[in-house]
């Protein structure tokens, strides 16, 4: 006769043997809590709070196109490494593009997007950003390592300011130049500032700003305005003239709840160094506006992040980026 067995059931978990398992779990989810305040407090960004009673809401075009990427070319694709912005000189044909490489280039516009034909012309030592043609064919650049450059036909470089009232530039971003020399141009960090070539002198124009970025000129030089990105607006400072305004992107609840409470954005600098921030930017694109500011056209995609130029050249519209490795072109209708 076979003798059957039966295992025994194991005996229940006392008290001790479940310490040290409760132990490891809560050091497991404790310790990234510890580590990312010691983190927080550690890190020196301290953002500012922002006026949000005066946040733009988003404005609606009476044409739009939500998906532009659709009919898009790439021009100098991985040759043309974050394009910040687009400078046409139509004397010559070309566009000059300043590249995270510190190259600032010239790309062919003439012919087919994927046949034109990219130059190498000029390095800082920096980054350049905003670009813009000098009343001489001089190329003015924005480097934020630099400062105000003047880049010769021939390629020279030459510093024309880097400070104003005693206090270095911290972000030299964008710039225009008009017709009778003074050259406006935005340190983003906070002021709106002009340059005179005859007398040397800089003035800061408008202090206290959020992120002053794109400067541009009125056809008949009456006024300048320039962008204060974080604030989604434009301002007047005192044709068929139109404005392209580059969005690096659209309106989001991630974004709003980062303009609103400062503590999102001191954590997102932190990811944002760590290489680990999520992406929250989307539905990029330009808006294009009247002379007087009323909304004509407005071309973006889901797809598109961190557009941040626009300038129609004939029939296109060309757009740079500090992010994607080429120029977007888009046939306007």
């Amino acid at each position: 006769m076979s003798e059957s067995r039966t295992d025994s059931p194991p005996p229940p978990p006392t008290k001790s043997s479940l310490k040290p398992s409760l132990a490891v779990a809560l050091l497991s989810v404790l310790a990234p809590i510890l580590a990312a305040a010691i983190l927080y407090r550690r890190e020196p960004f301290d953002p500012a709070p922002l006026p949000i009673h005066d946040l733009s809401g988003p404005a609606a075009a009476p044409r739009e196109n939500g998906r532009m990427l659709r009919g898009a070319e790439t021009v100098g694709a991985g040759r043309v490494v974050g394009p910040e912005d687009v400078a046409y000189d139509p004397a010559s044909g070309v566009i000059y593009v300043g590249c995270a490489d510190g190259w600032v280039k010239r790309v062919g516009v003439s012919g087919s997007a994927g046949d034109a034909a990219v130059e190498d012309w000029v390095n800082t030592g920096g980054r350049p950003l905003g670009l813009a043609l000098g009343r001489d064919g001089e190329l003015i650049v924005c480097d934020p390592y630099k400062g105000l450059l003047n880049v010769s036909k021939s390629g020279t470089v030459e510093l024309l300011t880097d400070e104003a009232e005693g206090v270095k530039f911290k972000l030299t971003d964008a710039t225009a130049v008009a017709r009778d020399g003074t050259i406006y141009f935005t340190d983003a960090s906070y002021k709106f500032l002009s340059y005179d070539p005859a007398t040397k002198e800089t003035k800061v124009l408008a202090r206290d700003l959020y992120f002053p970025n794109g400067v541009a000129l009125s056809p008949d030089q009456s006024f300048v305005i320039f962008c204060e990105t974080v604030m989604r607006r434009c301002k007047r400072y005192d044709g068929e003239g139109h404005y392209w305004i580059a969005l690096c992107s659209g309106t989001s609840v991630s974004w709003d709840l980062a303009w609103k409470y400062p503590f999102i954005r001191k954590a997102a600098a932190i990811l944002e160094r760590l290489n680990r921030r999520p992406a929250l930017e989307k539905n990029a694109g330009v808006f294009q506006v009247d002379s007087e500011g009323k909304p004509v056209a407005h071309y973006y995609d889901p797809q598109l992040s961190l557009i941040t130029s626009g300038n129609k050249i004939g029939d296109y519209l060309y757009c740079g980026s500090v992010h994607y490795p080429y120029i977007l072109r888009l046939k306007l209708d």
